[in-house]
């Protein structure tokens, strides 16, 4: 595991170090439609505890943050449920580029270009230690859960469905 090996700062550690949050980087060989199963491959960790940002949008095109286990969909009907809305669904790559300032596949729920409403998935933040996306593609960061609803007042949602 490179663990150790140092990658430069992303709008997402910066955000981190500026609120004291202890986090390690990961730095992996980004594979084109990898997904989290690959990086919780090449990592060696559970894929489950590797957490995907997803930018969606709802019928409004209000863009949203739904942070969900790698091996896990969301459920766009159970979400809309339970945020309000109508209706869910994910953002167009260029839109949710757009929203978040970040590439697809190295998107970050920290350090965002707009601020979003942030969802997670209730079951995430009873982890001991989860790895999300440092803010590029081919990186993670891990961190606890809790820093999720400290500094991103992640809102919990039950809306997963079997891969």
């Amino acid at each position: 595991m490179s663990k150790n090996r140092h990658v430069s700062e992303t709008p997402a550690t910066q955000f981190l170090k500026r609120h004291g949050v202890t986090f390690d980087e990961y730095p992996y060989e980004y594979v084109e439609h990898g997904g989290t199963a690959e990086s919780a491959r090449q990592l060696g960790v559970d894929e489950h505890l590797v957490v995907k940002t997803l930018v969606m949008e709802d019928e409004h095109a209000k863009p949203l943050i739904v942070l969900m286990h790698g091996d896990r969909k969301v459920s766009t009907k159970n979400l809309a449920r339970q945020i309000g809305a109508k209706r869910v669904e994910p953002c167009k790559p260029e839109v949710a580029n757009r929203h978040s300032g970040y590439l697809v596949g190295g998107t970050s729920p920290f350090g965002t270009r707009k601020a979003m409403p942030v969802y997670v998935e209730s079951s995430i933040l009873e982890l001991e230690k989860i790895y999300l996306n440092g803010g590029r593609r081919g990186f993670l960061v891990s961190i606890e859960p809790s820093v999720l609803t400290a500094l991103l007042e992640a809102k919990p949602v039950q809306c997963a469905s079997v891969d």
